[in-house]
């Protein structure tokens, strides 16, 4: 996701909340940072992408020359975070994105697979500030891959391997109005999956680690 991208996703969400945060900011104009019982729910825009990169190799393991890419993708998505306590806060996301998968090298470039993805991911989070309109926080947790829907590509056969891996958080919200605030969220998944294609004739370890990155729009409750 670019900069660029960024700052007009940001803008657009912004926008599309501006009527709901108009409608409370009567009954409560004063942002205050979450406590210890709040609940948030954010919706977001995401980009998932992926600098894999990995090897694919023969059944005997030689090198074919070819290596995977991975294609982005961006969706929506929504986080629930519910504080413990005023400073530490557990977040849950659910998603699902899209995501082609080619083989490169040399002269080839070619689509093998589409698969849809479920990466669900918990985390425990810590925020510093408990005053003010900015409430930053770093996080830690884990993941889990569910591939579904593939779609196989030109004749190829591929399966992947589905598990659990390790992420972590940074972000901030920033309060606006009311109850709603502006979260601006990074997530770096770290998981590996074996690629079996045409049967075996050509696999690959396919380290996917993923970058989350996400805007939004919170509501505290």
């Amino acid at each position: 996701m670019t900069l660029k991208t960024l700052f007009l996703t940001t803008l657009a969400v912004t926008a599309v909340a501006l009527p709901a945060m108009a409608q409370t900011a009567s009954d409560n104009a004063a942002w205050t940072a979450p406590r210890k019982g709040d609940w948030l729910v954010t919706g977001r825009v995401t980009d998932v992408f992926s600098g894999a990169d990995n090897a694919i190799t023969t059944a005997a393991g030689a090198d074919s020359g070819l290596h995977v890419d991975v294609g982005d993708s961006v969706m929506p998505t929504l986080g629930f975070t519910y504080f413990l306590t005023d400073h530490w806060a557990v977040e849950g996301i659910l998603g699902t994105t899209k995501h082609e998968i080619r083989a490169q090298g040399g002269a080839t470039d070619v689509a093998v697979h589409e698969t849809w993805v479920v990466p669900p991911i918990v985390t425990l989070q810590y925020r510093p500030l408990t005053g003010g309109r900015i409430s930053p926080y770093v996080g830690a947790g884990v993941n889990y891959m569910l591939f579904y829907n593939g779609e196989d590509q030109n004749g190829f056969k591929v399966r992947l391997k589905d598990g659990f891996g390790y992420a972590a958080q940074a972000g901030v919200d920033v309060g606006l109005q009311g109850p709603w605030s502006l979260n601006l969220d990074i997530k770096k998944v770290w998981f590996n999956t074996d690629a079996s294609i045409n049967d075996g004739a050509l696999t690959s370890s396919v380290d996917l680690d993923p970058w989350v990155a996400s805007v939004g729009v919170t509501r505290r409750f």
